[in-house]
């Protein structure tokens, strides 16, 4: 496996010197369709692997201590896939929040999602507002799972939010800055991701978290997500661990 990485953001606030332990881990999940192609298995057969493998994630995240996990699960572009694969995905989802919204309760582990979501089936709203309630009262670990998401989206829809308070009076447009601009983000109430991972040899954001990932730093690796293992991720934690981050200080 070759991995390669490019320095990016956490929060300026944080200290000098060698990283640890990264807070908020931000993670594209990317390579299901190849996996299963190499297999000779249809596309649908990489995205169960890929959801057997986020749960690994979760899991995984939980014991090493990270606080915050946000998973790309659709982007607001998957919508141009083929009809037939964005339906089983949708059944995937579905039956994944329903599944797996208990055992993260069990655990400890509170679930959002970030995104429009207004677009997916109604059943899969119910599901996602029914998960999100379940695990509302849980505090030892944040999921965030950002479905039909953009980051050009969250930019624009956290100016579209500014724009209609300044209209109705509620706020001076000499106000707006990057704190006041953030609260309108997605992540809001989350500390920056301290790490990025993107799997599947792809090395691109991919219209992911624009806005927040300033200085985050950057882990891409050749692994497909289906393979992408609790190891694997302990590799990316300890790499994170050697960086010296110093947001533009010297």
């Amino acid at each position: 496996m070759a991995d390669t990485q490019t320095s990016s953001r956490i929060s300026p606030d944080t200290a000098d010197g060698p990283a640890s332990v990264p807070r908020h881990v931000a993670i594209v999940m990317d390579g299901n369709g190849r996996w299963a192609a190499a297999r000779g298995k249809p596309r649908t057969s990489g995205h169960a692997a890929g959801a057997r493998a986020a749960r690994d994630a979760v899991e995984a995240a939980r014991r090493s201590g990270i606080e915050v996990l946000t998973l790309f699960a659709f982007s607001s572009e998957n919508w141009r896939r083929p009809r037939a694969e964005v339906r089983v995905l949708m059944d995937l989802f579905l039956r994944t929040v329903r599944k797996e919204a208990p055992e993260l309760r069990a655990n400890g582990i509170r679930l959002r999602f970030i995104g429009a979501r207004d677009r997916f089936p109604e059943a899969l709203q119910r599901g996602m507002r029914r998960a999100e309630l379940l695990t509302a009262e849980n505090a030892d670990m944040d999921l965030l799972v950002a479905v039909d998401y953009g980051g050009r989206w969250d930019i624009a829809q956290a100016a579209r939010r500014l724009a209609e308070d300044c209209a109705a009076g509620r706020l001076d447009p000499a106000d707006i800055d990057e704190d006041r601009f953030a609260a309108a983000m997605s992540l809001a109430k989350y500390p920056a991701p301290d790490l990025f991972i993107r799997t599947g040899r792809e090395r691109r954001l991919s219209n992911f978290l624009l806005w927040d990932l300033a200085y985050t730093e950057m882990y891409f690796s050749d692994i497909l997500w289906p393979d992408f293992d609790a190891g694997a991720l302990a590799a990316a934690v300890e790499w994170f661990g050697g960086r010296e981050r110093r947001f533009g200080r010297v």
